[in-house]
C-alpha cells in the first residue's frame, strides 16, 4: 500500500493560509469565464443549433479544399469541413436549413449524390431539427440547475447550512470555469458536453463531501482547536485519498484523450480540466468557505482556546 501513496501520511500543510491566494484567483477565473461567455459565447454544436453532421472516409488522404468546393456548389449556407482524426476522415458540418426537419433530411441526400462517384464511405450522419435542438438546450439547462438545487438540499440535510452553501459555491465555481474553457478554446458544446459538466459536478461534490465529512468529525473531536486548525488537519488527513483518486482518474482520461479519437476529444478534455479544477476547489475553496461563512463564530471554540486538541482525541487520524 505504501507504493500507492502519493502523499505521506503525516502531512501538516497550512492550506487555510493559501485562501489569501485561492479566493482572489478563483474570483478572477470565474469573472473572466462569465465575461468571455457573454462577449464571445459558446460554440454550440449541432445538438443545440440544429443542422447536419456528416462523417466521411475517403480511400486515400482527403482533399479538404476539393470537398469544400464541391459542397459550396450545393448552396447549403455555412458549411464547415475539417480533417477528423486521420487524413482519410473528414467531418462536415452544415448549418440548419430553412424549411423544417424535412429540409435538414434533404441535405443528406444532396451530399450523398454529390460524392456518389468518389467512393466515399459515409460513416456517420446526424440530423437535428431546430425544434429538437431547442428542447435539448432547455433540458440541458434544467439538468444542471436541478442537480445544483438537489445538492444544496442534500448537503443542508446531511450537514449544516454552511456546508451546503460552501458545496454549492465550490461546485458552481467548477462549472463556471469549465464553461469558460469551452468558450476560450471554442470547443464544440453538445449534449456530451452537458454530460461532462454533470460528471464534473458529481466528482467535485464527492471530493467536497469527503473533506466535509472529515471536518465534521474533527469539529466534534477537537472542540478546543481553532476552526482554521481543524480545517487544515481535516484536509491533510484526506489529502492522500484526494490525490490518489484524482491521479488515477486523470490517467484514464488522458488515455481516452490521446487514443479515443476526435468524437470524444472535447468531452475528455473538459473532463481532464474539470478533475483538475475540482481537486483544486475541494482543497483550496470548499473548506475556506466555511471560515467565510462563520461556521464556528470567530473561528475558535466558545472559550477561546485554539491551541491544543482535546486530551482524548486521536492525533493520528488517518485519511
Amino acid at each position: 500500500m505504501a507504493l500507492l501513496r502519493l502523499v505521506p501520511d503525516e502531512t501538516s500543510y497550512r492550506f487555510m493560509w493559501w485562501r489569501k491566494i485561492s479566493f482572489p484567483l478563483s474570483i478572477v477565473l470565474a469573472v473572466a469565464s462569465i465575461a468571455v461567455f457573454v462577449t464571445i459565447g459558446l460554440n454550440y454544436g449541432i445538438d443545440f443549433k440544429g443542422g447536419t453532421v456528416i462523417e466521411m472516409r475517403t480511400e486515400g488522404p482527403a482533399d479538404i479544399s476539393a470537398i469544400r468546393s464541391e459542397l459550396g456548389t450545393l448552396n447549403l449556407g455555412d458549411v464547415q469541413v475539417q480533417e477528423f482524426g486521420s487524413p482519410e476522415e473528414v467531418l462536415v458540418r452544415i448549418e440548419e436549413q430553412p424549411g423544417g426537419e424535412l429540409a435538414q433530411q434533404s441535405v443528406v441526400g444532396k451530399v450523398r449524390a454529390a460524392f456518389e462517384d468518389d467512393n466515399i464511405d459515409f460513416r456517420r450522419v446526424e440530423v437535428v431539427g431546430p425544434r429538437v435542438s431547442s428542447e435539448l438546450a432547455r433540458a440541458g439547462a434544467i439538468a444542471v440547475g436541478t442537480s445544483l438545487i438537489a445538492i444544496l438540499f442534500y448537503i443542508w440535510f446531511r450537514f449544516e447550512w454552511q456546508f451546503a452553501v460552501g458545496a454549492i459555491l465550490t461546485t458552481a465555481n467548477d462549472v463556471i470555469v469549465t464553461i469558460g474553457l469551452f468558450v476560450i478554446l471554442q470547443l464544440d458544446f453538445s449534449l456530451s458536453s452537458i454530460a461532462a459538466v454533470l460528471t464534473i459536478i458529481g466528482y467535485s461534490l464527492n471530493d467536497t463531501v469527503v473533506v466535509y465529512d472529515r471536518i465534521r468529525e474533527n469539529l466534534r473531536r477537537y472542540k478546543k482547536m481553532s476552526l482554521t486548525d481543524v480545517l487544515d488537519r481535516s484536509i491533510n488527513e484526506t489529502l492522500s485519498r484526494t490525490t490518489l483518486t484524482s491521479v488515477t482518474t486523470l490517467l484514464a482520461l488522458i488515455s481516452l484523450w490521446i487514443f479515443g479519437g476526435e468524437v470524444i476529444r472535447s468531452f475528455t478534455l473538459a473532463m481532464i480540466f474539470g478533475i483538475v479544477i475540482g481537486t483544486y476547489s475541494s482543497i483550496f475553496l470548499a473548506a475556506p468557505f466555511l471560515i467565510l461563512l462563520n461556521l464556528r463564530g470567530d473561528g475558535k471554540s466558545p472559550d477561546g482556546d485554539d491551541a491544543e486538541p482535546d486530551a482524548d482525541a486521536d492525533p493520528a487520524a488517518a485519511a
